[in-house]
């Protein structure tokens, strides 16, 4: 073997095992491994997990806060904001900013990042380039998906139908899509399926992202989905707007998201600031109803979003302080409902990603995170120190290395 972890824990209140990986890949699972191996970890029990899955991120606006406020912290002002700003960002202004995410996600132990990557006519590809170029250069750190993500809009811009399918051949991964910033949004939704369709690319949307729940287009895009036999390959960010909704109109939507196969990434730390911020009182929480997400069969996931900018003036690029929030945010602090936490860190953003090798068993890839902590279950409460992250096999993040070799 390359690598065994011994007597770590992967599932509370079962025997500690022994994990062997080789070629990047792990072999076995047992509670006592014999084989030689060429570099052993003590786990004492220590929490052994699959590395953390960054479902929804955007990597080329983080840290540019400083730059021009958002005064008002809405959603209007922080396009506007960052509108203004895209136009001045260079290359190597943007490849410092977002290689500091990526090093903050990779020691958090995050091994996978689906990047939202803009472009326009006022920018051109200046990020979206650099972001393809990080993607290679750091393929043996994190994966990264690219998402061709039309922040300003597709239809209201000259060029934009353009530079869509130009964003496509220079190898993005996914298709991007913003119904609510776009008129008219069915038609945003119809062009980006017929792109996807094209280049036989997932979608993602930023979907629905308001207070109310007036010119949803959910349903829009759910009944879009399985018309087009997309089901499983769609993904939504924010849909901040079904908590609006009365609970049965609200939980028709859900079905409807549930059949059509719908992952939903819940953003608490954006969603959560920006939202009812004209609200006199009674102040609503403004985050998509995970819970009832959740308990309708939707697959449901956490993400950051954005840090330290115009639309998130804080975060750090660490998925259990996200977690962390959204614990009191969407009412999951329960013993209950803690236990569902854990997997849309992991396994529900693996399978919104579609991540084929990715897992803690037998032939996935050896993408894993250990923490210092003896319990599972105390994963997000402890927020624990991640002592060693694993990219097929390899040892990209230890506690004890604070700057990574590969940075």
């Amino acid at each position: 073997m390359d690598l065994i972890f011994r007597q770590v824990n992967i599932k509370d209140n079962s025997p500690w095992v022994d994990v062997a990986i080789k070629n990047g890949k792990i072999v076995e699972i047992a509670p006592s491994i014999t084989v030689p191996t060429k570099q052993e970890v003590q786990g004492n029990g220590k929490v052994l997990l699959p590395g953390f899955v960054e479902s929804h991120l955007h990597l080329e606006k983080a840290y540019i806060m400083n730059r021009k406020a958002n005064r008002t912290g809405t959603l209007k002002e922080a396009i506007a904001v960052t509108a203004a700003l895209k136009p001045t960002f260079t290359r190597e202004d943007i490849l410092e900013r977002s290689t500091q995410v990526l090093r903050a996600l990779v020691q958090a132990g995050s091994t996978h990042v689906r990047a939202h990557a803009e472009f326009d006519p006022s920018q051109g590809f200046t990020g979206f380039d650099v972001v393809l170029e990080l993607r290679d250069k750091f393929k043996d750190i994190i994966d990264i998906q690219v998402v061709a993500f039309p922040q300003e809009g597709i239809l209201k811009l000259d060029g934009m139908k353009n530079m869509m399918a130009e964003a496509m051949r220079k190898g993005a991964d996914v298709v991007g899509g913003i119904p609510y910033n776009d008129i008219p949004a069915t038609e945003h939704i119809d062009y980006v399926f017929k792109l996807a369709k094209e280049f036989d690319k997932d979608l993602d949307f930023h979907q629905d992202f308001a207070d109310n729940a007036d010119n949803m287009t959910i349903e829009y895009l759910a009944r879009k989905t399985i018309q087009e036999g997309y089901q499983g390959r769609v993904s939504v960010g924010h849909l901040t707007s079904l908590a609006a909704l009365p609970p049965i109109k609200r939980d028709e939507i859900i079905a409807l998201i549930r059949s059509a196969g719908i992952s939903v990434m819940c953003l608490p730390a954006t969603d959560l600031h920006m939202g009812a911020r004209n609200d006199a009182y009674n102040v609503r929480r403004a985050v998509t109803p995970l819970r009832a997400l959740r308990d309708g069969g939707v697959n449901v996931c956490l993400a950051t979003n954005n840090i330290r900018n115009a639309f998130t003036p804080y975060g750090s690029g660490d998925l259990l302080d996200i977690a962390q929030l959204a614990l009191p945010a969407c009412h999951l602090g329960g013993a209950d409902d803690q236990a569902t936490v854990i997997p849309m860190l992991t396994t529900n953003p693996a399978r919104a990603l579609g991540l084929k090798n990715y897992g803690l068993e037998v032939g996935k890839d050896a993408d894993l995170v250990l923490l210092d902590t003896r319990k599972v279950a105390d994963v997000i409460l402890d927020r624990p120190t991640r002592l060693m992250v694993l990219k097929r096999g390899n040892v990209v993040a230890t506690a004890t290395c604070h700057k990574s070799v590969f940075f």
